[in-house]
Parts: structure tokens; C-alpha cells; sequence
């Protein structure tokens, strides 16, 4: 270093020295500091609600989700049984019938606040809030739960029921089957995480049976609208409880003929 260098260092050191700090930067206690306004209210979505694209055509803004799982502890069974007024068989939870047991149901943790919860709460008519307690709720991914506010999860209730919801909601029939279309909203919503996770939705799914309508646009071609169709298919072929109802659906012509407009036995 030259003795040029050693003045013009000296000079810049002096200059600092005498130059005030903001207070702000020197200031070492944002360590620690959470950010404001963080939410309060969390739901756990573990039917189409899992889907980002579904989710976020309900929310004000797209909502960001972490994957994880409920305990058996909460004491539901994921089915078949919520009576769409449009005239299908949506998923939704169940208490266990005797001699069943409560089973691990994984979706989606996402946080909802204001305007939104009303307009997941309108979305979900025909089911109703019950909060999951922290303790039986896990993150399956690398993002931690929130270490406060309320989780909730929809259940489905008949509207003239006045007790437990979850009890007594009857599953697929003719005139309100499974449909693809819905299907393939919830295991697409689950390869967002991953096959092993979207199949474990099936897997841990109760209330499958042959009334199955393959509703695809252009379902014997799916795959023109939807690139993900034959990945549907692949996982819903692995699983042990779908599998061997999924090779029943059938093209709506089919359903009408077969189902819908065939005498009564």
C-alpha cells in the first residue's frame, strides 16, 4: 500500500467517524420482530380446495397453501356423501360408522381472512366450520404450521339436520354420481405435491362405487383439454380403492342408458 493509499484511507475512516448513524441502522432490535397483521384464521382444505386454481377462483387474491395432515385423532373419515344441488357427489368428512375406525386425511393449510372466509363459507353451502385442534393437524413439507390463530375444516351437515355434521350423509347414486371432472380437480390439486400425495388422497377416500360419470370435455379425447388426464388416470389405476371402480365409468350416453334411463329392477 502505498503511502498515497495509507493518507486517502485515513482520510475516508476520519470522515465516517464523524458522519451521524441513522438510528435506524445501527439499531439491532428488529431481531425477532414478526411482521403485522399476520391471520388469524386458517382452513384445511382436503377437497377441490386443495386445487390452487379452484381455491383461488373463490379467494379476493391467489392464497398460497402448505401440504399437510390430520390425525385420526380429529375422528373423521374423508367420503363420498355431500349432496351438490347441480347434481353430483362431492367429498367430504364423516364420523365412523361401528366397528370403523377415524382415518389420517391429508390437503392443504391455508390462511383466510375478511371477505374470504365469507366467500369460502358461501362456497361451501350445505357444510358447516368445525375447528381442528392444532395438535392434530401436521405439515408434511418443509413449511411449518403457523404457531397461532384457529384452523378450520368444512363438514358435511344436512340442511335438516340438527346434530353432529358428518352423520348419516348418503353417498354416489344415478342421480348424483361421481364425476370425473371433480376428480381430476382434486388428484391434480394433490400432484402439486407430488404423486405419492395426490394418490394418498384416494387412498385414504371412502364411498368409491359405480356411479362414475366420466363428464370430460372431449372425455374420450381428455387429453386435447387436459394434459393431466392420463396422469389422473395412472394414479387412480394404482390405488386400492378406486382402481377397480374407476374401469366402470362411464361416457355420459353410456351413464344415461345404463343408469338413469334403465327400468327399474
Amino acid at each position: 500500500m502505498t503511502s498515497m493509499h495509507v493518507v486517502l484511507r485515513a482520510l475516508l475512516l476520519a470522515i465516517l467517524a464523524i458522519i451521524p448513524m441513522p438510528a435506524d441502522a445501527a439499531d439491532d432490535g428488529y431481531w425477532g420482530h414478526k411482521l403485522a397483521n399476520q391471520p388469524t384464521n386458517f382452513i384445511f382444505g382436503y377437497g377441490s380446495l386443495i386445487n390452487s386454481q379452484s381455491r383461488n377462483s373463490t379467494a379476493a387474491a391467489p392464497i398460497s397453501a402448505i401440504p399437510v395432515r390430520v390425525s385420526p385423532a380429529l375422528g373423521y373419515i374423508r367420503t363420498w356423501n355431500d349432496r351438490s344441488a347441480s347434481g353430483f357427489t362431492a367429498l367430504g368428512l364423516r364420523k365412523p360408522l361401528p366397528g370403523e375406525v377415524a382415518r389420517t386425511i391429508n390437503g392443504v393449510l391455508y390462511p383466510v381472512e375478511g371477505d374470504d372466509m365469507s366467500q369460502f363459507d358461501a362456497r361451501e353451502e350445505g357444510y358447516v366450520r368445525v375447528e381442528v385442534p392444532l395438535a392434530d393437524i401436521e405439515a408434511v413439507g418443509w413449511q411449518p404450521l403457523p404457531t397461532s390463530g384457529r384452523i378450520w375444516v368444512y363438514v358435511p351437515q344436512k340442511p335438516t339436520s340438527a346434530g353432529e355434521p358428518g352423520v348419516g350423509l348418503p353417498g354416489p347414486d344415478a342421480e348424483f354420481p361421481l364425476l370425473e371432472s371433480y376428480v381430476d380437480v382434486v388428484v391434480e390439486g394433490g400432484l402439486e405435491y407430488g404423486s405419492d400425495f395426490a394418490r394418498e388422497i384416494l387412498e385414504t377416500t371412502d364411498g368409491w362405487n359405480n356411479y362414475w360419470l366420466n363428464d370430460r370435455q372431449l372425455a374420450r379425447r381428455p387429453w386435447v383439454h387436459d394434459p393431466d388426464a392420463a396422469r389422473v388416470d395412472a394414479i387412480i389405476a394404482k390405488t386400492s380403492t378406486a382402481a377397480s371402480f374407476m374401469k366402470g365409468r362411464l361416457f355420459p350416453e353410456d351413464y344415461t342408458a345404463r343408469l338413469l334411463m334403465a327400468p327399474a329392477k
